[in-house]
């Protein structure tokens, strides 16, 4: 197995693309701290995965004793650290006229500050592993939706993190910071944000090919599998690295004229 052993930590990890990535990470044979806001549904994976490979922490990643916690917790309970995952992120709608510093400061808070503490946290023990991070991006940092402005450029922020520390720790501990920027994946809480856009309930059934060539939007399963490369040790001394998944060239790319996606009509 490609993680046999491997301690990770893996933040939002309740649901979406983190539950999917710790989900793997188990299959190939890791333990991993599971994440997240909502109680119930942290209990749900750890018994989906097994006591014996999973643990839950509660905590809001904007206070940064939560970042603390989470390495003492697998520090605690399993001995050791191998890899953090920085999959949590706040996805809220803004534009300029409605991204005040109040609003900004808290995505940033836990879309960009939150990884940067807790790789800090965790690089005395990452370092004696000779350990690795994985920061979970977005391909909106290259500019971004113009409804999803303060997301976009926490995530810009984020790539730049991946690409100094990449450098910077690989030199210094020998810990390996990489980052994947998804694209549009279809995760529980997207479908629910569509709808709550006015799109209708099987709104990503008719995606236009210009979103999804292939018919369809990605999956937190296809983001997972990219995931494992970048923590097992298979991906070798690679570091300061990000990566988009996408299903087509994001940038520099001829769109076609169908780029819209129209709610139904009620």
């Amino acid at each position: 197995m490609r993680l046999n052993h491997k301690v990770i930590i893996i933040t939002g990890s309740t649901t979406g693309i983190g539950k999917a990535i710790a989900k793997r990470c188990v299959q190939e044979g890791a333990r991993v701290i599971i994440h997240g806001l909502e109680s119930d549904w942290a209990s749900e994976v750890v018994d989906e995965l097994g006591e014996d490979y999973a643990v839950s922490l509660i905590g809001d990643l904007s206070e940064q004793s939560v970042t603390r916690e989470l390495v003492a917790l697998a520090i605690t309970r399993f001995g050791r650290l191998d890899a953090v995952v920085n999959n949590a992120a706040i996805v809220a709608s803004s534009d300029i006229h409605t991204t005040d510093r109040a609003f900004m400061e808290k995505i940033f808070q836990v879309n960009t500050l939150a990884p940067l503490m807790l790789i800090q946290a965790a690089l005395h023990h990452l370092a004696a592993e000779r350990g690795s991070v994985l920061n979970i991006g977005s391909v909106n940092a290259y500019s971004g939706e113009p409804n999803l402005l303060a997301y976009s450029i926490s995530k810009g922020a984020l790539m730049t993190l991946t690409r100094n520390l990449g450098d910077a720790l690989h030199r210094e501990h020998g810990v390996r910071v990489n980052q994947i920027n998804p694209g549009w994946v279809l995760t529980e809480k997207e479908a629910e944000r569509k709808r709550k856009q006015g799109l209708s309930e099987d709104w990503f059934t008719t995606v236009p090919a210009t979103y999804a060539p292939s018919g369809r939007l990605l999956t937190p399963e296809e983001i997972a599998t990219a995931a494992v490369y970048w923590l097992a040790d298979e991906s070798g001394p690679i570091s300061g690295q990000v990566v988009d998944l996408e299903q087509h060239p994001f940038i520099g790319r001829n769109p076609p004229k169908d780029t819209q996606i129209i709610p139904s009509k009620k």
